[in-house]
């Protein structure tokens, strides 16, 4: 019995060991799972560029480019775009190089940590980020601070939630983004209480009334289309487009976008 009683407290030990190391590793890597930084160009892609404007936003330096609104008088519409997690704004420069010709302009913003920008990546300091982003754009003489709109992808679209539960953002577009992280995160058997950056987008969108666009790829294998549907049901004025595409290879839908910024008064 007394030997019994030792192999079994002998197993519980191993267990709890094992248990702990799992939660550890887990709580320490998961930053680097969800923030995976590609490598940068030293220089920046918009050195040199009459057309961007490049800021550092909040203490950390941040790296956010801004391009003024083209063919347009008096005060202006702003999109604040942020991208997925496995990219840059370097990426992105070129596709949306022609959109200030709408009349709007944009502000590409890096996240913390990311390609030239100091600090690290979290759930806060992306918030911290994205807030300083709008207060540039809302003191612009030639921004209309009453037109600004969060656009963001994949995990862009969180630190859009973030900013639109921070600040008065005329409208949301939501473009490959997941409910919160902590859905995603059961699927590799990661309990809620283990998520550092839950990014509850869901709650976010049931409390945004202005109009939401969601698009959302039909084979998205990262974040299944369910979320999309999700966040679109979810919202209180939402329209939601489900695109023949998976996560990645959705192409910028320019058209689509201009089209319900002018259908719901935020573009001329």
């Amino acid at each position: 019995m007394a030997r019994q009683a030792a192999m079994l407290t002998g197993i519980a030990g191993v267990v709890v060991v094992a248990l702990s190391a799992w939660v550890a590793a887990t709580w320490v890597l998961q930053r680097a799972t969800m923030f995976p930084r590609p490598p940068a160009a030293p220089v920046s892609p918009a050195t040199g560029r009459s057309d961007v404007e490049i800021i550092r936003l909040g203490p950390e330096g941040v790296e956010a480019w801004y391009l003024p609104a083209r063919n347009v008088e008096g005060p202006a519409p702003a999109l604040v775009f942020t991208h997925g997690n496995g990219e840059l704004i370097d990426y992105w420069l070129e596709p949306f190089s022609s959109v200030p010709e709408w009349g709007v302009g944009v502000m590409l913003v890096e996240y913390p940590g990311y390609g030239r920008s100091g600090g690290q990546p979290s759930e806060r300091s992306i918030g911290r980020v994205m807030a300083a982003a709008y207060d540039d754009l809302a003191a612009r003489p030639e921004v209309d601070a009453g037109r600004i709109v969060a656009w963001g992808r994949s995990l862009g679209g969180a630190a859009a939630c973030s900013l639109a539960d921070q600040r008065d953002v005329a409208a949301l577009i939501l473009e490959s983004t997941f409910t919160g992280v902590r859905p995603l995160a059961r699927r590799f058997g990661i309990i809620g209480p283990l998520v550092r950056d839950p990014f509850d987008n869901l709650r976010v969108v049931e409390d945004f009334a202005g109009p939401v666009l969601v698009l959302h790829g039909e084979h998205d294998s990262i974040v299944p289309v369910a979320h999309g549907r999700a966040l679109a049901q979810a919202a209180p004025a939402a329209e939601l487009h489900v695109l023949p595409c998976g996560h990645n290879d959705c192409p910028l839908q320019g058209p689509l976008i201009r089209s319900w910024l002018e259908r719901t008064a935020l573009l001329p």
